[in-house]
């Protein structure tokens, strides 16, 4: 008797989340590059409860998602672009790779928000996932929200454990919360784009290409400055 509603219902779901979790998805390379510069500069200049400093320095690799676009009708669902920069042996920042993060939900939620999230990689083995191309946060590598404040001495046991910390931020002060589910994906059509045709994730993690567009080298740069802080 209630399948017919029910269907609709979940129909009705359907229709609102997919142009929701669409419209981020245009967003050119270059303008996500510009976009996760900006994150940056606010994971900066935030006051004592922010992302510790002394995290972002010791990270084995730091992925910046703007303004990720989290929707729900009964479904709920995640989409977001960014970049990610593996550190190099020598302690300095590698090109970055553009990446999309996509996540689902079901239950009792309604409503569109728009999310920045940081997740800061603690362990070679989650770097070494994304660049073969796809992970899962708590499947493929531990993830836990990540400590606030001037140092990561505020963690607790579980989160000590973690691979990676995650962050995000809806409205003012970054805050670790926890993200388990999401699938994190290299971004091969945004890769081509800016640097060009065949160019694989371990070569722009090396150093392997040239003419990178100022917004690109700019994501690199701004990791070396505020993480040798």
């Amino acid at each position: 008797m209630f399948k017919t509603p029910l269907r609709r219902l979940l129909l009705i779901g359907v229709a609102l989340l997919l142009p929701a979790m669409s419209v981020h998805a245009e967003d050119p390379p270059l303008v996500r590059a510009k976009n996760a510069v900006r994150v940056l500069g606010d994971i900066m200049q935030a006051p004592d409860k922010a992302i510790p400093t002394d995290l972002l320095r010791d990270a084995r690799a730091i992925a910046v998602i703007p303004d990720m676009i989290k929707a729900g009708f009964i479904f709920g669902g995640r989409r977001g672009e960014g970049l990610i920069s593996i550190k190099s042996p020598d302690g300095t920042w590698s090109n970055p790779s553009f990446i999309s993060m996509t996540g689902g939900s079901v239950g009792f939620q309604a409503g569109v928000s728009s999310t920045d999230v940081v997740l800061v990689f603690r362990t070679q083995r989650g770097v070494d996932s994304i660049v073969r191309g796809k992970f899962t946060l708590g499947a493929d590598a531990s993830a836990a929200a990540g400590p606030v404040g001037r140092t990561a001495s505020a963690a607790t046991d579980g989160q000590l454990k973690a691979e990676i910390y995650s962050y995000s931020r809806t409205r003012g002060l970054f805050a670790g919360v926890a993200i388990d589910g999401a699938a994190l994906r290299i971004d091969y059509d945004a890769n081509e784009a800016v640097y060009g045709a065949g160019i694989t994730p371990r070569r722009i993690f090396e150093g392997g290409v040239s003419n990178v567009p100022t917004p690109v080298v700019e994501f690199r740069d701004r990791l070396e400055e505020y993480t040798s802080r």
